[in-house]
């Protein structure tokens, strides 16, 4: 499988390298987010580990013009951990972020998890199943909200599938850390309530099925 790592510090790029090479990957760099565009445009990569803060070109930016021609997985680093940052960054379509300092070994752990999640075969799933005004196609990876197509970025769109697949069964945070984002140790809390919330506001008046379950996790009640 073939690798992209984008940063502008060389030892980071160095450390990605040597643990991405040592798990069997091939591996390109790219100093910045301008040299990471002509890379891609140019190979296909199976996942981008890509920084934000980059001269010439930050990396939210880069992956909205690699975004116009490749569904390329890209994990975001970066040094802040606002969650301003990571919605932004999910908003674009990241599949994970991963904030600086990092370990190694748990970013690898994170690129395996996001590629074995890509290459998953597509299940058997009702052809649509709809919830007062809320119509949601399973099959086509399709949602509407009151007849109109809501614009979900693909993360959302796993979230809610899996609720609805399991709506009225409490589910906590780490069960849904370890079946959507495909891992469970490695995440946190934050992650599944930050989709939850770009989730909601995508739903508009049917947020109302997503049930908060205090000190546990979710429900989609219907």
């Amino acid at each position: 499988m073939k690798l992209l790592v984008v940063d502008d510090e060389m030892n980071i790029r160095r450390v990605v390298r040597e643990y991405a090479e040592f798990e069997g990957y091939t591996v390109d760099e790219a100093a910045d987010g301008m040299e990471a565009v002509a890379k891609v445009r140019d190979t296909d990569y199976d996942i981008i580990i890509m920084d934000i803060m980059m001269p010439r070109l930050d990396g939210f930016s880069a992956c909205k013009e690699i975004r116009k021609t490749k569904n390329t997985p890209v994990i975001m680093l970066s040094a802040r951990g606002e969650e301003y940052d990571k919605l932004f960054g999910f908003e674009l379509g990241i599949d994970d972020y991963v904030v600086k300092p990092f370990s190694p070994k748990e970013l690898m752990a994170r690129v395996k998890a996001v590629c074995a999640r890509r290459s998953a075969p597509a299940q058997q799933t009702p052809a649509r199943i709809a919830f007062e005004g809320l119509e949601i196609d399973m099959a086509g990876r399709e949602v509407y909200v009151n007849g109109e197509k809501a614009n979900m970025t693909p993360k959302e769109y796993d979230l809610l599938f899996y609720l609805v697949k399991n709506r009225n069964l409490a589910l906590t945070r780490n069960k849904l850390l370890e079946e959507v984002w495909g891992y469970d140790f490695f995440g946190d809390d934050r992650t599944v309530d930050t989709h939850i919330k770009m989730l909601r506001n995508s739903l508009g008046e049917y947020r109302k099925f997503i049930v908060t379950l205090r000190g546990m996790g979710y429900k989609f009640e219907a």
